[in-house]
């Protein structure tokens, strides 16, 4: 990727939480707490995943990729983040900006596409269970993961491409607390309606695409699970699909919300608050909500558990 600098702009100053200058080491020690937390989630998820054989399955190779995409996520801007909310100079080098926005640009794009494919999962294992493990064979898996970071690599260049191939050469001051799109967008000094077009069509695809398949899917397996005997099996099946499309819910709406709203609405204050909880509370939920409530995946943490204390021994 070739980047085009023909401006004085060298860095760029962070104002995100610059309005809560008397909060920024409470602010310091919460985020960095939920970072922990997070981090240490995450881990515990992965380990049991790939420690207990009970949990190799296509759903929980799913949520393993999930899980490290997420931890990826909230090391790309949180630890940025902590730093300065510290620091009395609160800058990023325009290179570092370019990657901060590409990186957390590919592991967001593809993370709408996983969703679509831990949809795809669900509607297999409802509608086809018979021919559940041959649809979804580990080829089937490790592709559809490869095609959603694919997909997601291909748009973060692009986007990244057009926003900083613009010139800037007027305020360098950011009012967010990380790299983010509209933000950047704001202090370049001609910033075109074509390449505005362009940007906002690529999000919308990437959050509609994924949207509709996921859509589609849930419409299959509403039908199927309706046709279901027992009010135990309806039950059963409507759970094993709850977490996925909370998930769905919270990802697509805070998205929505930032990426595609007309830019006569846009509030940099509205913006810093939806990203916070777009990029720290919901990589912090979502760990809990998918797993640490599952039953089968708490009997396999405390196998794991017991066979750790047990070698100590």
């Amino acid at each position: 990727m070739e980047w085009v600098n023909e401006t004085t702009v060298r860095e760029f100053t962070f104002l995100g939480f610059s309005s809560l200058a008397g909060l920024q080491r409470l602010l310091f020690v919460v985020f960095l707490l939920v970072y922990l937390f997070t981090l240490g989630t995450n881990a515990i998820i992965i380990s049991t995943i790939v420690l207990d054989r009970a949990l190799h399955t296509p759903m929980y190779f799913f949520l393993g990729v999930l899980s490290c995409s997420e931890t990826c996520y909230t090391f790309v801007i949180v630890p940025k983040m902590l730093v300065d909310l510290l620091a009395q100079k609160k800058t990023i080098s325009f290179l570092g900006c370019a990657i901060q926005m590409f990186t957390f640009l590919f592991l967001g794009c593809s993370h709408s596409f996983l969703l679509a494919a831990m949809g795809y999962d669900r509607y297999v294992a409802i509608c086809n269970p018979l021919r559940y493990t041959v649809l979804m064979g580990y080829g089937v898996c490790v592709g559809l993961v490869a095609a959603a970071c694919f997909c997601g690599f291909t748009v973060a260049q692009i986007i990244t491409s057009m926003v900083f191939h613009l010139p800037f050469h007027s305020s360098n001051q950011l009012h967010h607390f990380f790299c983010d799109i509209s933000p950047v967008l704001k202090v370049a000094s001609h910033p075109t309606h074509f390449n505005q077009f362009i940007i906002i069509m690529l999000c919308a695809l990437v959050l509609v695409i994924p949207l509709f398949l996921i859509l589609v899917s849930y419409i299959h397996i509403i039908s199927a699970i309706l046709q279901f005997p027992s009010t135990l099996g309806r039950y059963k099946a409507f759970s094993t699909c709850a977490s996925h499309l909370i998930i769905v819910i919270v990802h697509y709406g805070c998205a929505s919300f930032i990426y595609l709203r007309p830019k006569s609405h846009y509030s940099s204050s509205q913006d810093v608050l939806m990203s916070v909880s777009y990029t720290i509370l919901t990589p912090l939920f979502n760990p809990i909500i998918y797993s640490l409530r599952n039953k089968e995946f708490k009997s396999a943490l405390q196998r794991v558990v017991g066979r750790t204390i047990s070698l100590l021994h």
